[in-house]
């Protein structure tokens, strides 16, 4: 059988995404980081960021700096996948397993890369508008990156369940492989874990600590949340589930990230993260929303999964969890929620104790039905979810 090729449109165009064949770089409804229709004007920030940008690439290649692909871990269903990259231009003294790619093929659970400091992931310069092939079985998709240098497509697909390598390569021809695990129709149970204080102790809101922590620090040094890995490892029994980190964290932590969930034990899964900077309508982009949409994105995606939402009650977990449990209760099976320190609530929000929004969140969640679990760590979620019987399909 000949590969069937597939050119697709600039992301954010509407033209021929509606033909059977042709990419959905974007579901209805729905927006990626960094994606912009053609016919809209930007943010003054993302015109001034897409300036900078051009100014930067241009000095870089002048001095050797080479195209890269980033690929990193996707997932998908019979007929489709999603596929995640990201075309940037590297210094010749960036190695690939310093990339942020690095860390894709460890969450498909392959050997992981040595590990590296994090500041060598920041060591790149984003390349707009690159042309990529992307080839998925037998079929060959023609892709843009959009003005974050990202790929976040859902192409058309042959591929059986299970893990597979997707093929990329760009017009210069630099090569990558990006893991996808493509979920067959009899799944019917699933995870979504934060990261941040709920696998990985980061201390976010402490802005110097995360700093220190994602471009200076070791990632062996990097500290676990105490049975975590352990919980998913019971909740999943061995079984082929889907299982997807979602973090308001920048794609340029991913290789830390990736490696250090391979190296403790952590399931495989794909990682939904996102492109700090400004977009295409303001300076900032909302964390809250980034997590919304992509909850919104799986339930619709796969919506015969019903999922464990695993978080933590420092921040907005609670919140967001309980509004995707409000819009889709039949497809939430639970949530769980590790419960911070003293010292960690006050550094996430200045209070000793949890925030009111996220008590209330919780309130609302179980009068819904759904069962709202919390523990100090993976230990006691366990016992906790021992006692309530949760057990997936």
């Amino acid at each position: 059988m000949s590969p069937r090729t597939t050119r697709g449109a600039r992301p954010g165009a509407r033209g021929d995404d509606q033909r059977g064949d042709d990419l959905r770089a974007v579901r209805p409804g729905t927006s990626r980081p960094g994606s912009a229709h053609p016919d809209a004007r930007l943010h003054l920030a993302a015109r001034l960021e897409d300036a900078f940008d051009r100014r930067v690439a241009a000095v870089l290649a002048r001095r050797g700096w080479t195209l890269r692909i980033e690929p990193y871990a996707g997932y998908g269903a019979p007929g489709w996948v999603r596929v995640f990259a990201r075309t940037l231009l590297a210094a010749p003294v960036v190695h690939e397993q310093d990339l942020p790619g690095a860390g894709a093929a460890a969450q498909a659970g392959a050997r992981p890369a040595a590990a590296v400091r994090g500041w060598r992931s920041f060591a790149t310069a984003q390349v707009a508008g690159a042309w990529v092939e992307v080839r998925v079985g037998d079929r060959v998709h023609r892709v843009e990156t959009d003005r974050g240098g990202y790929l976040d497509v859902r192409l058309a697909s042959d591929l059986a369940p299970g893990w597979h390598d997707v093929e990329l390569r760009a017009a210069d021809g630099a090569r990558a492989t990006a893991p996808v695990h493509v979920i067959g129709p009899d799944v019917r149970s699933g995870i979504v874990s934060d990261i941040d204080d709920t696998v990985l102790v980061t201390r976010l809101p402490r802005i110097f600590v995360a700093a220190w922590n994602t471009l200076v620090r070791h990632e062996n040094a990097r500290e676990p949340v105490p049975g975590m890995a352990g919980l998913y490892a019971r909740l999943l029994a061995g079984r082929d589930m889907p299982v997807v980190y979602l973090s308001t964290g920048a794609w340029n932590a991913a290789p830390a990230i990736g490696r250090f969930l391979r190296r403790f034990g952590f399931p495989p899964g794909p990682m939904l993260l996102t492109d700090w900077g400004p977009t295409n309508t303001g300076w900032f982009r909302s964390g809250r929303e980034h997590k919304l949409s992509q909850l919104r994105r799986l339930t619709e995606e796969l919506p015969q999964v019903s999922w464990v939402l695993i978080g933590d009650d420092g921040q907005h977990d609670p919140q967001i969890y309980a509004h995707a449990a409000q819009e889709r209760p039949e497809r939430v099976r639970a949530i769980l929620l590790r419960q911070l320190t003293f010292a960690e609530h006050v550094l996430a929000h200045g209070l000793p104790v949890p925030a009111s929004g996220s008590v209330r969140a919780e309130d609302q969640a179980s009068r819904d039905g759904i069962p709202v679990l919390q523990g100090a760590d993976g230990y006691e979620l366990l016992r906790a979810v021992q006692q309530a019987r949760i057990t997936l399909e």
